[in-house]
């Protein structure tokens, strides 16, 4: 009390200080008309003002929203480690645009105390590496691959691709599916992945029209381990981009350019002169380039480029002449669709003599592929191997004649929709491909029909294991015998829409056929019936893994021969056939079957009495088809999914599903 008396207005009342470190605060308490002041003797700091209404305190929430867009940027950059920054890349798409546009050089290495401590406690005993450094080197692996489709492809999805791979091994290769979608991918999403996956190594970019020149720099400017690159349709893209590309990524190896009107001669010189180790080109329907384009990319890559694809382009004769003198590396060469290619162009490649390692040549639709002109290929490219040809209208049986006596190595010749070939043409090219011949195949060749006279000498063509004729309505029983005593070690063989073909012409072919079918596809040859099938599991059931009975006039009796010999078979198709729940059942009575895929579609007389059998064969199918199947009801095919759902043994999930026709169908599917 005497201390109180003995207070003067010099003193201070509160020897503290004042209670209110602010003045406005503390007249709050005070009476109207009083006015009293402590001076403060330490400052403390605010963190929220308090806002008086309504006769209640009321303190604003601070935010970190209200900081500028380049505060929150310095403030990521500065990040400890890539799942902080993906973690605050969830919070809002302001701050995932923010954090996917820092590169990789702006990420600050400075670290606290703390952080330098938990550093040392993680070094790596054996190598004195720290575990931050092993992250950082496993970032830049780019393993990780990624896919956008439709309307998933979009900028926000593409800058979360770029913030989240960053800190799980890096992005390796990035596949982008436009649509016709308002929110597509444009220059924001590929500079988000340009700064954020500099390990990016395969690009592809199709169907998009938002994405231009801008977007593609972008990509140059960051990704610099870039090797493949695959532009399909994407009209804005022009050389300006490829220009780029050549400068920023001298690791180019795959280039695939397809349906750019833009992309001309200009960018391709470029890719030339910077990119020597290019391994893969394919360029199709660009109007804009022309010989010098292709004649820069295959002499400048003349001992490293190996696959040349070329379709839809407006070159000519010299570019076949440059191919024919720069190819020396060049093992897969394919030509479609060149209308101002002529005769003179092939002729020119073949005599060249740079085609020396070239292996597989296909041609399509080029008129320039004479007689003269294939002959000519044929011997100057002494290790061709394969060689397909279609829509060659000009190709006689005298320049396929030639042409196989040539191609001494050749093991493979596909012919399609060549009309000129006659049977005589297609004997001939088998005797004269010399002994290394194995797979021969023919589809759409309306030239060939029957002939019972004006055959060459015939002479076994033993190394032949592989044959396919399709839609050759021409072709009948004698052409049939004649290749049964031509090939007897056949192990595949396809004879498929031939409506020319009988039971007689068949079994002379399978009689003579020595070293046991392996594959046999008969769809389509509506006059083969029960007879063949018998002769078929007689003879081949040791060695018969597929079999393909689409179509044709078969029985139960073909089911049951087959359940009886062919003990090895896992794929049959008997769809279209009058076939019964007898024959089903006779399917599944023999136990030691192992059939993975079976299809009975468009089997009428197959129905719900087959269910039984269709549940003890589905222990071991992969597959089953019963669409079309309209004798058998959807009740039935819902108890025989719940019966297949799930087998302890293989481990397989069954699905079921109803065509538009109310047929009913099923497939299953094997746990990764």
């Amino acid at each position: 009390m005497s201390k109180l008396f003995a207070f003067s207005g010099s003193d201070d009342f509160c020897p503290g200080g004042s209670i209110y470190p602010n003045l406005k605060e503390s007249s709050l308490f005070l009476y109207p008309n009083q006015d009293v002041y402590f001076p403060p003797c330490k400052r403390y700091r605010i963190s929220a003002p308090f806002v008086f209404a309504g006769g209640k305190f009321e303190q604003k929430k601070p935010s970190i929203e209200v900081l500028p867009d380049e505060c929150l940027f310095e403030i990521f950059r500065r990040l400890p480690g890539g799942q902080e920054r993906s973690t605050c890349a969830c919070v809002s798409k302001r701050w995932l645009t923010l954090v996917s546009n820092i590169r990789r050089d702006e990420i600050s290495d400075n670290k606290t105390p703390q952080a330098s401590d938990l550093e040392h406690e993680n070094t790596d005993k054996k190598g004195g590496v720290s575990s931050e450094d092993v992250d950082l080197d496993v970032e830049g692996d780019g393993y990780l691959s990624r896919s956008l489709d439709g309307k998933k492809a979009t900028d926000i999805r593409l800058a979360s691709i770029a913030v989240g791979t960053a800190s799980r091994g890096g992005l390796g290769k990035l596949f982008i599916r436009g649509s016709k979608s308002r929110h597509g991918v444009t220059t924001v999403g590929l500079r988000a992945i340009s700064r954020g996956c500099p390990s990016l190594r395969v690009l592809s970019l199709w169907n998009l029209s938002s994405v231009g020149d801008e977007g593609l720099c972008e990509i140059a400017n960051g990704c610099h381990q870039l090797e493949k690159l695959d532009l399909c349709h994407c009209p804005s893209i022009t050389d300006k981009s490829l220009l780029a590309v050549a400068k920023g990524c001298p690791n180019l190896t795959d280039l695939t350019i397809e349906g750019c009107a833009n992309i001309g001669n200009e960018g391709l010189q470029a890719i030339a002169r910077s990119c020597p180790n290019l391994k893969s080109v394919s360029i199709k329907d660009c109007p804009l380039v022309g010989d010098q384009g292709v004649a820069s990319l295959l002499s400048s890559a003349s001992y490293s480029l190996t696959k040349v694809k070329l379709q839809a382009l407006n070159i000519t004769d010299v570019s076949l002449a440059v191919i024919g003198h720069y190819g020396k590396a060049v093992t897969d060469l394919s030509l479609t669709s060149l209308p101002n290619v002529s005769e003179k162009g092939f002729w020119v490649m073949g005599n060249g003599h740079g085609l020396q390692k070239l292996k597989s040549f296909t041609v399509t639709s080029c008129r320039g592929a004479t007689d003269s002109g294939l002959e000519a290929v044929g011997k100057g490219c002494p290790n061709l191997k394969q060689l397909c040809l279609s829509k060659c209208p000009f190709l006689s049986d005298k320049g396929l004649s030639s042409l196989a006596k040539a191609a001494g190595s050749l093991e493979c010749l596909q012919l399609e929709e060549c009309h000129r070939i006659s049977q005589f043409g297609f004997f001939c090219s088998l005797i004269n491909c010399g002994a290394k011949l194995k797979v021969i195949s023919f589809a759409n060749c309306l030239g060939i029909k029957d002939l019972n006279s004006g055959l060459p000498p015939l002479s076994p063509c033993e190394s032949l294991r592989s044959l396919s004729i399709h839609n050759c309505p021409g072709f009948g029983d004698a052409s049939l015998f004649a290749l049964g005593k031509l090939c007897p070690q056949l192990q595949h063989v396809e004879l498929c829409g031939l409506h020319g073909i009988t039971d007689a012409g068949v079994l002379l072919l399978l009689e003579s056929c020595e070293a046991g079918l392996l594959k046999v596809n008969l769809s389509g040859c509506v006059n083969l019936s029960d007879k063949v099938v018998q002769t078929i599991s007689n003879l081949h059931g040791w060695t018969l893994e597929l079999l393909n009975l689409d179509g044709c006039k078969i029985s139960d009796a073909s089911l049951v021969a087959i359940a009886k010999n062919c003990q090895l078979l896992t794929d049959l198709d008997i769809s279209k056939c009058t076939i019964t729940d007898s024959g089903i059942a006779a399917l599944a009575h023999f136990n030691p079957i192992n059939l993975q895929i079976l299809s009975v579609s468009g089997c009428s007389m197959v129905s719900d009495k087959s269910l039984p059998s269709l549940g003890k064969l589905g222990e071991t199918l992969l597959g089953l088809n019963l669409q079309q199947c309209k004798a058998i009801s959807s009740r039935a095919v819902e108890l025989l999914s719940e019966q297949l759902w799930r087998f302890p043994s293989s481990g397989m999930i069954c699905y079921y599903f109803l065509s538009l026709t109310m047929g009913v169908g099923f497939f299953m599917a094997e746990f990764p």
